[in-house]
């Protein structure tokens, strides 16, 4: 499909904002880093204009109105509106609980943000079988007035909003953080904070996970309804689905997510070491998207609304992504503390934005900087992100094309093999140490070859290997040093 033909389509579905938003992300990728403006530096004498100032209205707003909650004051710049979203959600319930617990939210008030439940889950690999799951990503959430009522609840609790601003430089002082906007309308404002979240997911400087995940796909209308795999049933979500094997060094995975009756919302995706070039466009990935997606789903599909990003996913095999700067901290895709595997941005801040911002809090009422990691992570994400990385670095040559599938195959076999706790533990970031020493051992007995597929380690160094031993030694030993 020819580019002209590409925008014009996610225009009609989207809007030119939506479309200038896309664009730009793709220019972000492949432009040279840009070196930031020169900042003047604070002095000790003066008074901040905020507690707290969150650069980016995405999903990371979750932490303005908690945050003003608490008594502090919150200002969000955004370089376009805050509070729009595209990306849609899906999670299970029980993950849900944080919004309730911090008091944005009543019980009835998040019921009515959800718009479809499953019966199930299904991965499902090319040439292989079909894994079903259930209590994950089972219930598909209203993204766009999700996030319309957190902006809502913040500007309630005073929180402010500076749309048109984009972050081109900061510089710290002794007790706060002066930053330097460029305004849409044309000119530069500078306001001073205590601290600040950087929540640019991936256009921030400072994200640098080894990998990313470009993702293209929509809600859909027009796919054909049923129970056979290229057909959609509203009882089942498709976590991740392939339809081939890997083309131009590539391994290409589907997941899709039945919605409001008549719509599902389906993701195009592949892992990639993270690197500025034109080789990870998202708009050539759309052409990808709408060319092969009767492989996946037939019927006569209508692009409802897109949804795209590029999502950071951090292999713990290299240095976590962090500023420089003691009173800039990381949230949300910047901070890439999410899962490296499955990505799952939305329930890594369900588990981040609550303690996340009492640790915040507290680290202001004491002065203490760097207040250490607020954003959640797991023991199991420094094993799991080894597995991520090889599927990154895929074997070019024709006869192993099939080599992912045939080793994702294995691995979901031996997941359901170990019963639905297990299975659904080890998507939702919760498989403890035991179970995940179990997993291992069921890969290597049923394909013993697995330990030569698995050749990443060759590509990053000794460094790297250490580093995944004593992530693995840690993921042991957690539930005995959690006593």
């Amino acid at each position: 499909m020819r580019l002209d033909s590409l925008k014009a389509r996610v225009r009609e579905a989207g809007g030119p904002e939506l479309l200038e938003r896309l664009e730009w992300l793709d220019a972000q990728g492949t432009r040279p880093p840009v070196a930031p403006r020169l900042v003047g530096r604070p002095d000790g004498k003066l008074r901040p204009d905020f507690d707290v100032v969150l650069a980016g209205g995405g999903l990371s707003l979750l932490y303005a109105p908690v945050l003003a909650g608490f008594g502090l004051k919150v200002g969000v710049f955004d370089r376009a509106r805050a509070a729009v979203v595209h990306r849609e959600w899906n999670i299970s319930g029980s993950e849900l609980a944080p919004l309730t617990d911090s008091g944005l939210f009543t019980p009835s008030e998040v019921e009515s943000l959800i718009v479809a439940r499953y019966e199930r889950g299904v991965c499902r690999w090319h040439g292989g079988g079909e894994y079903p799951v259930r209590g994950v990503l089972d219930h598909a959430i209203d993204a766009g007035r999700f996030l319309s009522e957190v902006r809502r609840r913040a500007e309630l609790r005073g929180v402010s909003f500076h749309e048109g601003h984009t972050l081109v430089g900061l510089r710290e002082g002794p007790h706060c953080v002066r930053l330097l906007f460029e305004r849409a309308g044309g000119g530069w404002g500078d306001v001073t904070a205590r601290v600040v979240l950087d929540a640019r997911g991936a256009s921030s400087p400072h994200a640098t996970a080894d990998l990313i995940c470009p993702t293209v796909g929509g809600v859909l209308s027009g796919l054909k309804q049923g129970r056979a795999p290229d057909e959609v049933d509203p009882r089942v979500g498709d976590i991740l689905v392939t339809t081939e094997g890997v083309e131009g060094g590539r391994q290409y995975i589907w997941e899709g997510f039945p919605g409001r009756a008549g719509e599902t919302t389906v993701y195009l995706f592949y892992y990639a070491r993270a690197r500025r070039s034109r080789e990870h466009g998202l708009l050539p990935l759309y052409g990808r998207f709408f060319e092969r997606l009767g492989r996946y789903k037939r019927g006569e599909p209508r692009l409802l609304r897109p949804t795209f990003g590029y999502i950071p996913g951090w292999s713990r095999l290299t240095p976590a992504p962090r500023a420089p700067e003691r009173r800039v901290v990381l949230v949300g895709d910047a901070a890439a503390r999410h899962s490296p595997l499955t990505c799952c941005g939305f329930g890594g801040m369900m588990r981040s934005f609550l303690p996340g911002s009492r640790a915040l809090a507290e680290a202001l009422s004491r002065e203490r900087f760097p207040p250490g990691p607020i954003v959640h992570d797991t023991p199991l994400h420094s094993v799991t992100g080894l597995l991520a990385l090889s599927m990154a670095i895929p074997s070019r040559a024709p006869e192993r094309r099939d080599e992912v599938n045939h080793l994702l195959d294995t691995a979901f076999a031996v997941l359901h093999s170990m019963g639905n706790d297990c299975y659904a533990a080890m998507l939702k970031d919760q498989l403890e140490g035991r179970d995940f020493a179990r997993f291992l051992a069921g890969i290597a007995r049923r394909r013993p070859q697995v330990f030569r597929e698995l050749r990443t380690l060759a590509h990053t160094g000794p460094f790297a290997l250490a580093r995944w031993l004593e992530g693995f030694s840690r993921l042991l030993l957690n539930p005995f040093l959690a006593r």
